[in-house]
């Protein structure tokens, strides 16, 4: 069994018990989790569908406390099509950690904010991109989004990116193709809508099916006994969200793992 560090090396004759506990201090210290790089890292923070910056306080707030900075942007989701909202919302979160002078640039989003990410770097670079967490993204749509479009004042609610999050020949998620940078997915398999949950087969979180918020891409997979709308919030997922960010992976008995090959 190896030694602790420090283990034989001969001590002061008059070393106190304090002393004695320096190498083991030392020892637990270097078990303890650390960014992967170092140096001040970014991290943008994307809201989803009919939210805003304030439903990702909680997660700010964990981030800033762990050394990163952080950006939290505040985009009017329902105003446009998904295509500009990601110009938009990205790049004045890349802007800002710019001026920040924090890179590399990584993000956490719920909902529909992961599609602008996706959306985003579909054609672009990924250099100086980091990680990506996503929390419960419609990535292969929903079907509750076909259902919504047909009501009406429902539909005109949720503005023009949320007629663009179906399964049908307009879904932009199904055209998007997979994701080319170090991706993590949290999803929720609790439901408080029954009407949405029997639209939908499997389970789900209300407003996605479980299997619709994979990609293919991605790093690492984890599923929570949450709603769609409060997964944001949960003190697990923000743990497990600055996990990813350090290390890559998830921990826990529904995580799984993909050879991502970013």
């Amino acid at each position: 069994m190896p030694e602790a560090p420090g283990a034989g090396i001969p001590l002061p004759a008059r070393a106190g018990p304090a002393a004695c506990l320096i190498p083991l201090l030392l020892f637990l210290s270097a078990l303890l989790p650390r960014p992967a790089v170092a140096g001040p890292e970014c991290v943008i923070l994307l809201h989803g569908l009919t939210k805003d910056a304030a439903s990702m306080v909680p997660l700010q707030q964990r981030l800033a406390a762990a050394g990163f900075h952080t950006v939290n942007i505040d985009y009017p989701s329902r105003k446009g099509p998904i295509q500009e909202l990601a110009v938009e919302a990205v790049e004045a979160g890349l802007a800002r950690c710019a001026q920040a002078g924090a890179a590399p640039v990584n993000f956490v989003t719920h909902s529909m904010g992961g599609l602008l990410v996706r959306y985003y770097y579909r054609n672009r670079s990924v250099a100086g991109l980091g990680r990506v967490v996503m929390l419960a993204p419609p990535n292969q749509g929903s079907r509750v989004g076909d259902w919504l479009d047909h009501i009406p004042w429902i539909k005109d609610v949720n503005g023009p990116a949320g007629r663009q999050m179906g399964t049908g020949e307009g879904s932009l998620p199904l055209q998007m193709g997979p994701v080319r940078f170090e991706l993590g997915v949290i999803t929720g398999d609790r439901s408080r809508n029954p009407f949405a949950s029997a639209i939908l087969e499997g389970p789900d979180d209300g407003r996605i099916r479980v299997e619709s918020a994979k990609v293919e891409g991605m790093c690492a997979f984890y599923v929570v006994p949450l709603t769609h709308g409060r997964i944001m919030l949960d003190a697990d997922v923000i743990e497990q969200s600055l996990r990813f960010l350090w290390r890559g992976y998830f921990v826990g008995e529904t995580a799984r793992e993909y050879a991502c090959g970013h």
